[in-house]
């Protein structure tokens, strides 16, 4: 059995109305673009630059530890564990006035080799024993104490230590009574070096020197 096609066809517009409406056209306006100039294309945008007065220089970021510091530090517990020694409980024992004088009359022959200068300042210093725990010292001049000071430490340390006594204390006393002023004239030098070499004596006795 044969099926039929049928062919569908759209409705024919009335009679009477023959306009048909064409689709609108919009109109399109061609919108033109000046190329840009060359000049600002090749040319690169300048790169603000600051001026400063101060030398540009790298920020130090400081480390927490500072070897200075740490020294320093180290100093100050040094200083702090200093301890002071209290005469108190070192040895008292007594001493005589013959221990004081073979003590100082050690001490003024090694000066007087070592150091003659020094000998001849203090020679005439005194050293007197003027209580159980006392020295006190009888001195010229304040020059001659100065040349003193230089020898004083190192002798009554080692004084203190051999008499077994680190509680002595240390008296100074200008000796007014006993100072003698001696002028130095041409005739007492050429005693004193004729004193040390005879053959002076005899060579002014030949030559007749005068000493006026």
């Amino acid at each position: 059995m044969l099926k039929k096609k049928f062919l569908i066809l759209p409705p024919f517009p009335k009679e009477g109305n023959t306009d048909v409406k064409s689709p609108e056209v919009r109109e399109t306006k061609e919108i033109k673009t000046e190329p840009a100039k060359y000049s600002e294309i090749t040319k690169p945008q300048e790169a603000e630059i600051r001026k400063t007065t101060k030398p540009l220089t790298k920020q130090v970021i400081s480390s927490g530890f500072s070897i200075t510091a740490f020294l320093n530090k180290e100093d100050d517990v040094v200083e702090e564990e200093v301890v002071t020694v209290k005469t108190e409980n070192l040895p008292q024992n007594h001493f005589t006035e013959t221990d004081l004088q073979a003590e100082w009359n050690l001490m003024l022959k090694q000066l007087q080799r070592k150091d003659p200068f020094v000998f001849n300042a203090i020679k005439t210093f005194k050293l007197l024993k003027s209580g159980e725990n006392q020295i006190t010292v009888l001195f010229p001049s304040d020059s001659a104490k100065v040349e003193f000071d230089k020898v004083s430490r190192e002798f009554f340390n080692h004084f203190k230590t051999k008499v077994h006594n680190f509680s002595i204390e240390i008296l100074y006393k200008r000796d007014t009574e006993n100072l003698k002023i001696e002028v130095m004239t041409k005739r007492k030098i050429f005693e004193k070096f004729a004193e040390k070499n005879p053959l002076l004596k005899d060579l002014d006795d030949l030559m007749r020197f005068d000493l006026t």
